[in-house]
């Protein structure tokens, strides 16, 4: 049976144009509900993450301004999204579904947090729409807790996992993987264990074939308790800001080969959505309710 995490919490207020597709969650929410892919009781609403295992990451002070709303108006900017107690709570709340949905995984086989995979938060910054990395606090706490020894990241979204990277550097435990665009952002980008950079315009055969040959070694040099999947929409071929050409079927392909190189040989997948920008909406809602198809077959059931 597959378990998901989504909340109400999880969309704040945004000013008129702004260019982040809110919209997405609720969308995403109602989809899985309408086509049955979960019932209102494997559907979860986290609360919000404790203070203390965000700490697990980021530093005292940027936690503190996080909370407080003293961050700085230029630090405040790279984030993207304007300070309100709402962006307070989101980003606790996003953090809390990923913690939840790390440990049905590795009870359950598979499963997924419809929001997260904030990728670009640093231990003491945020960016890119990312305030705090809830894949690595994650990672942490399952690490403290003696749950898993060594984890793997395949980050599958468009941009690369910056803070990510940042965050596990020259840690032998955790392996991150990135496959992303080589000319989007960010534009420094931080070396990680195994990073593969695409060409603008890359489709669905090019793409898949570099998947193929780098993720059983990946795999295979991590060896690990546990995968995390960022399962971006981002390079989807309608994406604003993703510059790839992967169609609907590509990235469904793709999540299948990711989920099914894990599960047979008895790795837990727990996925987070990570970015997705369609100049549609409703082809981001598309590709991620594909994620949650593949998922939920091999959830089985």
């Amino acid at each position: 049976m597959l378990h998901l995490w989504s909340s109400s919490r999880y969309a704040i207020e945004l000013p008129e144009g702004h260019r982040f597709p809110m919209a997405k969650y609720a969308l995403l929410r109602e989809a899985v509900l309408r086509e049955g892919l979960v019932s209102a009781e494997t559907l979860h609403d986290p609360p919000r993450a404790a203070r203390e295992e965000v700490l697990r990451v980021h530093t005292a002070e940027y936690v503190a301004h996080i909370e407080a709303g003293t961050l700085p108006y230029a630090e405040q900017r790279r984030i993207g999204l304007p300070w309100s107690p709402g962006f307070v709570e989101r980003a606790f709340r996003v953090v809390q579904g990923t913690l939840e949905a790390a440990e049905c995984a590795l009870r359950e086989g598979v499963a997924m947090n419809l929001a997260g995979g904030t990728h670009h938060a640093f231990p003491d910054r945020g960016e890119g729409f990312c305030t705090f990395n809830d894949v690595a606090i994650a990672v942490r706490r399952l690490q403290a807790l003696g749950r898993v020894r060594r984890v793997a990241i395949v980050d599958l979204d468009v941009h690369q996992g910056n803070g990510t990277h940042a965050c596990f550097a020259d840690d032998p435990t955790v392996y991150t993987f990135s496959m992303h665009g080589a000319k989007n952002f960010p534009f420094h980008k931080v070396s990680g264990t195994r990073d593969v950079e695409l060409e603008d315009g890359t489709g669905d055969d090019t793409y898949l074939g570099l998947l193929r040959e780098h993720l059983p070694e990946v795999l295979r040099a991590s060896r690990p308790d546990l995968v995390v999947y960022l399962s971006g929409a981002d390079p989807h071929e309608g994406d604003r800001l993703g510059r790839l050409a992967l169609t609907f079927e590509g990235l469904m392909a793709r999540d299948a080969y990711v989920v099914g190189s894990c599960r047979e040989v008895g790795i837990p997948v727990v996925a987070t959505m990570s970015g997705g920008y369609g100049r549609n909406v409703h082809d981001t809602v598309a590709v991620h309710v594909n994620t949650v198809r593949v998922l939920r077959a091999f959830a089985g059931g």
